[in-house]
């Protein structure tokens, strides 16, 4: 079986990808993520993706290297990880009590057989309504800088929403399976 490289510095991608069972080297992709308002909320994570994907692939051509990257959108503007504490207090009393799309694309490649698969899932969330003393709990509880929109779905994040749903297909959010299947097949 052929390794696989995790092109990101997330430690929560990292955890999910332990937790579901796989043996996997990380290696942060030396990209910086782009905002382009040309592009759709989907278009510019699997743009995002790619890059980072491609970026380590240059340097691991026989490893199957999985990237990944996350956007929130409010009203169609989109909203990356937050340079400051200040900023991810700003983002998340914008998102409060409002509805907004989370989209996460994964790149699985393998550049030595020229294969790969781009994976996108679009979620529509709802938050609470969310009071000062609340953002100021949750900021801290958790390092909002590496989190699109300021916040995760897992964890402490889950305290913040009200509703999720999914408009893609209605699988698994994380699309483990699929990511399992794909990184074994390619």
């Amino acid at each position: 079986m052929q390794s696989l490289v995790l092109a990101s510095s997330s430690p929560r991608r990292a955890a999910l990808l332990s937790e579901a069972g796989f043996e996997f080297e990380i290696l942060p992709p030396g990209v910086a993520e782009k905002f382009n308002i040309a592009f759709t909320l989907r278009e510019l994570t699997v743009w995002n993706a790619i890059r980072k994907g491609m970026s380590i692939a240059q340097t691991r051509p026989d490893a199957v290297v999985l990237a990944a990257d996350t956007l929130v959108a409010l009203n169609q503007e989109i909203l990356g990880k937050p340079a400051s504490l200040n900023e991810a207090a700003q983002m998340l009393r914008r998102l409060s009590g409002r509805i907004h799309e989370v989209c996460s694309a994964v790149l699985i490649y393998h550049q030595t057989s020229g294969r790969s698969t781009v994976l996108h899932d679009i979620s529509r969330v709802r938050f609470r309504r969310l009071n000062a003393a609340t953002i100021k709990n949750y900021l801290a509880k958790v390092d909002p800088l590496d989190k699109a929109g300021a916040y995760a779905a897992q964890g402490s994040g889950a305290e913040l929403i009200h509703k999720r749903s999914r408009l893609a297909d209605g699988k698994d959010n994380r699309r483990i399976g699929e990511i399992r299947h794909t990184s074994k097949n390619i």
